[in-house]
């Protein structure tokens, strides 16, 4: 049984359409991700679905049993409410009627009258079948089923983190009885940590509920079923976010192709018309108007494809080269008003790594970063840059930009060497068009801030980039266009990144931060997880064992797992090149082989597919060549 269904939804704001012929079914059990660029519709098609927004066609329709939470109406508005006030606010109207009742039983407690006893009976039938009895006790078990403390439950809202403030939103969803979530950006500001936590909730949560993210692994993760919002309707897809481009993709080519073959069919046919025509005979001009009926036939079943949306599409240049050892820290401490932040910070990148620095929300990963940049004083330790190190840095509070200067002065102050015909192209390569370029800073969006930054680090050429949650305010198409540009860059790369996708698709290492140093791991996100999944397992066979747990003992264990873990990684990667290198030689034998010479796609195809296997060949080699690097390192490190 659906819980929501949707028809022919419509909704304008003057005469700018924002959606039509929107329909779709919600099941009981559904997971949905709901995506598309940003102003596309999605938050006013979850307005529309809560009341906020009326439709101005179609219609919609909840099931009896349906109770919609959405996490706009559960913000945290009172600050200084405790976290235990804040959910009761859930419970409202039972509260109001419990403060009734009190005024009651004292009237009638005085001056009992049949008026006064009737009114305290109805409103107590109303008060307990509306669970005003337990309210109390449902608020406390569910702020400590979601990891609250007693303790944290008292203290206000403004002191509690990211993470901790959307469990409390979630908190008061569920005791709304809500069993069709609608969730608005929902990782926004979280670090992680939370992060994982919310999927881990969601996934084993058994109501339903539609996702707006951009946060790609996220919805890899929850989702069975994707809604694309584009150019005003809405498309549905099975499968996850990773299907969904899959199933567009081949969606997208399949219509183009279609196109293009009925309009070379179009364009045969007229070619025919027009001879029979020159030839002016009775049988000719009858086969001409049979071959126009046929080209009617034609151009009426003609489906024009949609055009793409520009979306954003640059690369960063090939930069001067560095030395091979970029970035040297030493045993790097700091502290805030003597509360210490962290210590014993030791990291070494070298030339050409794209390596990533995680740690939960407040553990000083902004810090360590503007420390290195010189931004703020060390307590202690040394930090060295290497040979013909140029920096770029993007800083994801967008402090870097004047925000009373026009976006083509935001440039052109910084690069007045360049003519305005090259500001305005290169603007151009990031969507700023016409007037646009034209438009203050400070009335720009977060996105096309962001932007502007990346422009700046574009035209910088560094060959050392620190980027700090560069994927901030970017949907996600402007996302995949930042991670295409990365993984063509050839300099050095520290980033600084909560979104796990591009983890996986970029880090070679990460750095692990805590208050008493970093931890490294070599490889992708998914390895860094079962990386510390093992150490977390291997440290409570420790405890068990009731042996020494010390902070030198566990970075000694930690240094020995990892560099297992990476000549496990380098054997895999060996085997791997050698399959690559094999591939190689079966396509170059087919190639020469004179049935192929005959064959034109043939040839191309196999072409095709040689290149991408010396690509990955020439990715693979390089990889290979900084494990090996880290491999000797530790190994000496350990003697």
């Amino acid at each position: 049984m659906a819980l929501l269904g949707v028809s022919n939804l419509e909704k304008s704001f003057g005469t700018n359409v924002i959606f039509q012929d929107v329909s779709f079914e919600v099941q009981q059990s559904d997971h949905i991700g709901l995506v598309g660029v940003n102003g596309s519709g999605k938050t006013t098609l979850f307005k529309t679905l809560t009341g906020e927004y009326t439709p101005d066609a179609g219609n919609f329709y909840k099931a009896k049993n349906t109770v919609l939470g959405y996490m706009e109406q559960h913000v945290c508005r009172d600050l200084d409410h405790t976290a235990y006030a804040e959910v009761l606010t859930v419970f409202s109207n039972l509260l109001k009627m419990e403060a009734e009742l009190n005024e009651l039983n004292n009237a009638v407690t005085a001056h009992p009258t049949e008026k006064l006893i009737e009114r305290q009976t109805t409103l107590n039938d109303r008060f307990v079948q509306g669970g005003g009895l337990t309210c109390r006790a449902r608020a406390r078990s569910a702020l400590l089923g979601l990891g609250f403390t007693d303790q944290q439950m008292g203290q206000p809202v403004r002191v509690l983190s990211g993470g901790q403030r959307a469990k409390l939103q979630l908190a008061k969803m569920l005791l709304s009885g809500a069993n069709l979530l609608l969730l608005d950006e929902p990782t926004n500001h979280l670090d992680i940590t939370s992060v994982e936590w919310l999927e881990d909730f969601l996934r084993s949560w058994n109501g339903a509920f539609i996702v707006i993210s951009h946060d790609r692994y996220f919805l890899d993760r929850l989702c069975g079923r994707i809604f694309e919002m584009h150019s005003g309707h809405l498309t549905t897809y099975k499968g996850n976010y990773t299907a969904f481009q899959e199933q567009k993709d081949l969606n997208d080519l399949s219509e183009e192709r279609q196109y293009e073959n009925t309009q070379r069919e179009i364009h045969r046919l007229e070619g025919v018309v027009t001879q029979l025509r020159r030839w002016n005979r009775e049988k000719s001009i009858k086969t001409a108007e049979s071959k126009e009926k046929a080209i009617a036939r034609l151009e009426s079943t003609l489906v024009t494809p949609e055009a793409k949306a520009e979306h954003l599409q640059f690369s960063f240049p090939t930069p001067e080269r560095s030395g091979n050892d970029v970035l040297t820290a030493e045993n790097l401490s700091l502290s805030f008003h003597k509360r210490p932040l962290f210590r014993n910070v030791s990291m070494n990148l070298h030339r050409c790594e794209r390596v990533f620095l995680l740690g939960p929300n407040g553990c000083g990963k902004t810090s360590l970063l503007k420390t290195l940049l010189g931004k703020y004083k060390p307590d202690s330790g040394t930090i060295r840059f290497g040979a013909n190190v140029h920096i770029g840095y993007y800083d994801q509070l967008q402090t870097g930009l004047n925000m009373q200067n026009r976006v083509i002065d935001e440039i052109w102050d910084l690069y007045p060497q360049m003519t305005e015909t090259k500001v305005r192209s290169a603007l151009a390569i990031f969507l700023f068009h016409g007037e646009d370029v034209f438009k203050p800073v400070s009335a720009l969006s977060g996105g096309e801030r962001a932007r502007v930054l990346l422009l700046h680090l574009m035209l910088g050429k560094a060959n050392f980039l620190l980027l700090d949650e560069p994927t901030n305010h970017l949907d996600i198409t402007s996302t995949e266009a930042l991670e295409s540009a990365l993984q063509q860059y050839e300099g050095t790369l520290f980033i600084i990144s909560h979104d796990r996708y591009l983890i996986n698709q970029l880090a070679d290492r990460i750095y692990w931060l805590t208050s008493e140093g970093v931890i490294p791991y070599t490889g992708s996100y998914d390895s860094f997880l079962q990386q510390r999944k093992e150490q977390q397992e291997q440290e409570e066979k420790v405890q068990k064992a009731g042996q020494p747990k010390t902070n030198d003992y566990q970075q000694r264990k930690a240094r020995q797992s990892v560099l297992r873990k990476q000549k496990a990684q380098l054997r895999r990667l060996e085997d791997h090149i050698d399959e690559v290198e094999k591939q190689m030689e079966i396509l170059n034998g087919q190639l020469s082989s004179p049935a192929t010479a005959s064959d034109y796609e043939k040839a191309m195809d196999l072409t095709k597919r040689l290149e991408e296997a010396k690509a990955e060949n020439d990715h693979l080699l390089q990889e290979w060549e900084t494990l090996t690097q880290q491999v000797e390192d530790a190994e000496a490190a350990q003697g």
